[in-house]
């Protein structure tokens, strides 16, 4: 298991904006507590975190989402790992530039599952996956 806490998402937060981070490539994805489902958007292809937040930004002010998501990789046994830490290094950054709040959630196996769809955009289906599972894990 994951060091992850259960969040307490208020009943308020309807719309939410996703993110599966990387350094290269960071998927997003878009979706609502009422239907719980998500939709791929453009991965965002930026290398940097001023090339990066600027495209965050970007689709925070289109979106207008209530909160964010952001999917954190963890090894199958639950360990953490250097992608860990920048995951959530990029969480506590979204939640100080963008005042939103920002959940975190166990994304193991969310790029081996967009793979074994067959995605095209693997970054923007894992987003998908990952907001989905929290989704899903809402009352």
């Amino acid at each position: 298991m994951s060091g992850l806490p259960i969040p307490v998402v208020p009943p308020g937060q309807m719309s939410f904006l996703a993110f599966d981070f990387g350094t290269k490539r960071t998927g997003v994805a878009s979706g609502n507590r009422i239907t719980r489902t998500a939709t791929p958007q453009a991965t965002i292809k930026a290398e940097g975190s001023d090339a990066r937040f600027l495209q965050v930004a970007a689709r925070i002010k289109e979106w207008q989402p209530d909160a964010l998501v952001v999917g954190v990789p963890f090894h199958p046994d639950g360990a953490a790992h250097e992608n860990t830490v920048r995951a959530l290094k990029f969480a506590r950054q979204l939640r100080g530039r963008f005042n939103l709040a920002v959940y975190e959630v166990d994304e193991r196996y969310s790029t081996t599952e967009a793979h074994s769809l067959g995605a095209k955009d693997v970054d923007a289906v894992s987003a998908c996956i990952i907001l989905e599972q929290f989704l899903r894990s809402l009352p």
